[in-house]
């Protein structure tokens, strides 16, 4: 049985996924057997030849493919929802999130003993960014936290793990890979944190400008705070069901 699905979002990163991709098969190495799914967000470069010319040599590699382009939150999901393990780690497609930290990032979930653990965020530490886009990530990463009170600084680093199942229950919405604490929080999950490293981009350029995540950004952080104030808060006590289950 596969223990861990990788799952990387990606458009237009065909000088970047390769490297990637051979990068977490090395790293996962020991803790085999586990899958990489690749969700191709409808990329206009050569991203699906290099990555299937891959695959012939790399059996458990996948390919998904979006039929337009549906931006992170939905690679992200279609990539769980195609996975096979309980346990899911993501990370962007751009290489910046150094694969050597997965290891240490799905620890904290495999080694659980309470169960509890739904969600393992990274936390970027030595940012390879531009001034702006750190000082714009500082910004939102405080305001949001101000507002949603989530405990994490760095909601937007794409290295994450947590349970496949806990994320297919939270209520979908694009740019929900920025809320992630938030939303397992909400159902009653345990949420702990791991500071990773972080490194330059190799090759291209980022799919979103500073201005389109403020502008979204503004929109998303009222919804969830909505949902934080409406979530359901009875649950059923253990062993009070009665009756036969049809």
């Amino acid at each position: 049985m596969t223990r861990i699905s990788v799952v990387i979002p990606a458009k237009n990163e065909a000088e970047n996924i390769v490297a990637l991709v051979e990068g977490i098969d090395r790293a996962l190495a020991l803790l085999a057997p586990f899958e990489i799914i690749v969700v191709d967000d409808c990329s206009t470069d050569n991203s699906v030849a290099v990555l299937q010319a891959r695959a012939t040599t790399m059996p458990h590699l996948r390919i998904v493919r979006h039929d337009r382009s549906g931006g992170q939150s939905a690679a992200v999901q279609s990539g769980v929802k195609s996975a096979t393990a309980p346990v899911i780690c993501t990370l962007d497609g751009d290489g910046q999130n150094p694969p050597e930290e997965l290891p240490k990032l799905v620890a904290p979930i495999l080694n659980d003993t309470t169960g509890r653990i739904g969600l393992v965020a990274g936390q970027r530490v030595g940012r390879q960014d531009t001034w702006s886009k750190k000082w714009a990530s500082k910004f939102a990463n405080g305001l949001r936290g101000w507002i949603l009170q989530d405990g994490t600084r760095d909601t937007g680093c794409g290295l994450k793990a947590f349970q496949r199942q806990a994320f297919l229950d939270l209520p979908y919405f694009d740019h929900m890979h920025r809320y992630l604490p938030a939303l397992f929080n909400r159902d009653g999950w345990q949420v702990a944190h791991v500071d990773v490293s972080h490194r330059p981009r190799g090759a291209g350029r980022s799919n979103y400008s500073n201005i389109q995540r403020a502008l979204v950004g503004i929109v998303d952080l009222a919804g969830v705070a909505w949902l934080l104030r409406r979530r359901k808060k009875a649950r059923v006590l253990p062993d009070t069901v009665q009756g036969d289950a049809k």
